[in-house]
């Protein structure tokens, strides 16, 4: 049995799960055909239960009766150059020109929950996660992926913070996490330049951990995983100290996203119009009609389980 290739929730279809025993990682996989690559509600809601097994288990999994540790999780996407697009815009778009801030309000929390939890490590899990990134990186998903500890990135790789151009801001999170790692300086440029940064310019600025050659992407999660796994525990307990002197709190990020709401409630029609755009560029692109969207294979179900 393939341990490497063990689909691991059968209620995901818009994550892809796998269980490395060798290495002790478990990948979680953005798998979104037929979609555009965004946080859209369902893969919000996927992720947030996957998150809540982990952390009732303390990061342990049964895997055919047997009790496999997860020391790492890494996050990566199956859409080819594409790590994640960003926020459902379409969603945000109709909810914020109807003016329904309650409804807003609802999908950021939701957004900032999932990702407080992993900035929390799944409630203190013993755990370290890792972002890989083989494309595009834009608004939400660029805040997902800095929530890891280590962030490991392809060549083409592309990352922006595009939300000034429609005269918004990044709200879950964007720039807490960006400045907590690279410092206010790095935030406010790519904040409000909305510009995109190649993943060499991004290793400059501290943004990306790892930048390694296209193609080379996952030999260097396992790459990385081996150089350091003696060392596990001093890291993890290094990454716990990074967060303690210099924390992200919830309270932080719910404030900020009720900047985020009530700046996307200003929004005129002109801004609109550019939302637009952005919105029928993704949907020419990857909502192709004829295929049908493919769920992650079930076989070989491993469940997680109070011990």
């Amino acid at each position: 049995m393939d341990a490497n290739q063990l689909g691991l929730c059968s209620h995901c279809h818009q994550l892809t799960l796998r269980y490395d025993e060798t290495h002790e990682v478990l990948w979680t996989i953005m798998s979104q055909n037929n979609m555009i690559p965004c946080f859209n509600s369902e893969l919000i809601a996927e992720i947030t239960s996957l998150q809540k097994e982990i952390e009732k288990t303390g990061g342990v999994l049964y895997l055919r009766d047997k009790v496999c540790q997860i020391k790492y999780v890494v996050i990566a996407s199956s859409t080819p150059n594409v790590f994640n697009l960003g926020g459902h815009l379409s969603l945000m778009r109709d909810l914020a020109k109807s003016r329904q801030k309650e409804a807003l309000q609802k999908y950021a929390t939701l957004s900032i929950d999932a990702l407080y939890h992993k900035i929390s490590r799944f409630n203190n899990t013993p755990v370290i996660t890792v972002s890989l990134l083989q494309g595009l990186t834009l608004g939400a998903g660029l805040e997902a992926a800095l929530t890891s500890d280590v962030v490991i990135a392809e060549r083409k790789t592309l990352l922006s913070f595009p939300e000034v151009l429609f005269n918004m801001f990044p709200g879950m999170g964007g720039y807490s996490l960006v400045a907590r790692k690279a410092g206010n300086k790095v935030a406010d440029e790519m904040i409000l330049k909305g510009k995109q940064y190649t993943a060499e310019q991004a290793y400059e600025m501290g943004i990306v951990d790892v930048l390694v050659d296209d193609g080379q992407g996952e030999k260097a999660v396992y790459d990385w995983i081996d150089k350091n796994k003696r060392f596990f525990n001093g890291h993890l307990a290094t990454y716990k100290a990074k967060n303690r002197i210099n924390p992200i709190t919830y309270d932080e990020l719910m404030d900020i996203t009720q900047m985020w709401v009530d700046v996307a409630l200003k929004l005129t029609d002109r801004e609109f119009s550019i939302m637009d755009r952005f919105i029928y560029s993704q949907e020419k692109q990857y909502l192709k009609t004829g295929t049908s969207q493919s769920a992650a294979d079930n076989s070989n179900v491993v469940s997680f389980k109070r011990a």
